[in-house]
């Protein structure tokens, strides 16, 4: 798939009114469909047990993500929440906490944590594999809008009250900051997104093509990303990739019809 290269330099229009308005009600759906998923998901491989951190969108708690973690676990992981409260951004010390309890689970375990970030989590997690790139095995996002130019390419009401709540504004970041915030993290990088999605656009959420990235496309809403059957799948599968020979998503088959 063809993604642009200089996103710090483009101007993105807001995600579809539509698509913002019916965002509910597409996450509903969402959930709904997982138990006529069952037999789908069943067929994902099993995890190696090694260990794995989810952190939530903007606003969230660990509760919001409780879905795809028990998935997770199920499947053998050693799975773990970002267990720092609800996640208004940027503020204070948190982005420190956050370094520091991922090297505390790499050195509990003896080996790297992989980082599935939903939306900002997702911004975070691949801060965080800039910061400690040693302690982080790959990176998985869920809609992360880590492209944006800070003029555009996310849902008005929701980056104004991301500011006046976290105090990051975004808006008047110099452009070296949002290039910065682009560029790939030093690991495995996989970036899961949909063109439906009402919060953010997704040429705001895709990684660069690299031997190291891959970008997955999916059909759903933004607030339903952590537990839309197509994206469990997707991160199961990118999460058994072996650490030493990471491989990009296999779009063949039956999985060309519900991937991009």
């Amino acid at each position: 798939m063809n993604m642009h290269t200089q996103h710090e330099t483009q101007q993105y229009p807001a995600p579809s009114a539509l698509w913002s308005l019916l965002e509910p009600a597409r996450a509903f759906t969402e959930i709904g469909m997982l138990t006529a998923s069952y037999p789908f998901l069943a067929t994902v491989p099993r995890g190696d047990g090694h260990p794995v951190m989810v952190l939530p969108g903007f606003m969230g708690s660990d509760s919001s993500t409780a879905v795809l973690r028990n998935f997770l676990t199920t499947l053998g992981y050693e799975v773990y929440p970002w267990a720092l409260g609800r996640n208004f951004g940027p503020r204070g010390d948190i982005e420190h906490r956050m370094v520091e309890r991922v090297n505390h689970l790499a050195a509990t375990h003896g080996e790297q944590v992989s980082l599935v970030g939903w939306s900002l989590g997702g911004v975070f997690a691949r801060q965080i594999a800039r910061d400690i790139p040693d302690a982080v095995r790959q990176v998985i996002t869920l809609g992360s809008p880590f492209g944006s130019p800070g003029q555009g390419g996310t849902n008005k009401e929701i980056s104004e009250l991301y500011e006046m709540l976290s105090g990051d504004y975004v808006s008047h970041k110099p452009a070296h900051e949002h290039a910065w915030l682009r560029s790939r993290p030093p690991v495995p990088s996989t970036a899961i997104f949909s063109k439906t999605d009402g919060v953010a656009v997704w040429q705001v959420c895709v990684e660069d093509p690299h031997d190291y990235t891959d970008n997955i496309e999916v059909c759903g809403s933004h607030t339903g990303l952590g537990f839309n059957p197509m994206v469990l799948y997707a991160v199961a599968d990118r999460l058994a990739q072996d650490a030493d020979e990471w491989e990009p998503f296999d779009r063949s088959g039956m999985r060309s019809v519900f991937y991009g």
